[in-house]
């Protein structure tokens, strides 16, 4: 059993419930999952020990929240080279942020990302049917992908 951190940041809640549902796809291919907040996350130490990481962020103003930004020069520290890697978010006008967070997963931090790129849902997509198996499905993946 390999195991998946999956951290977020979330206003409204919405990304909140997509990474909640990512989760439960994690867990369906028999991988274990930690869910945190990425205000949790003091240092680069506390990202040790996984074997994939997804992390999700809504869009605001066309962009990664400030929290998040700050977040991912943290991680930046950490040893994911190689890693499987994931991210996610949810907007209302624009869904930039998960791209970015995509990018920097496979640009900068080099880790093997999933193939499906990254998800994006519009906010009143999220709690749907629809939603909730679009973010199954992603997780499924990210399991999938770590064997």
């Amino acid at each position: 059993m390999k195991k998946v951190l999956v951290a977020y940041v979330s206003r409204t809640g919405n990304t909140e419930k997509m990474a909640e549902f990512i989760s439960e796809g994690i867990r369906m291919t028999g991988q274990s999952v930690e869910m945190k907040k990425i205000a949790q996350i003091k240092n680069e130490k506390e990202l040790d020990g996984f074997d994939g990481y997804v992390f999700g962020c809504p869009t605001y103003h066309r962009d990664l929240t400030a929290g998040m930004k700050t977040f991912l020069f943290l991680a930046q520290k950490a040893e994911m080279a190689g890693k499987v890697g994931g991210a996610f978010g949810s907007y209302t006008h624009s869904g930039e942020s998960a791209q970015m967070i995509y990018d920097t997963m496979q640009h900068v931090f080099k880790m093997d990302t999933v193939d499906l790129g990254s998800l994006n849902l519009k906010e009143q997509v999220v709690a749907s049917g629809e939603g909730q198996k679009a973010c199954q499905d992603y997780g499924r993946e990210i399991g999938k992908k770590l064997g």
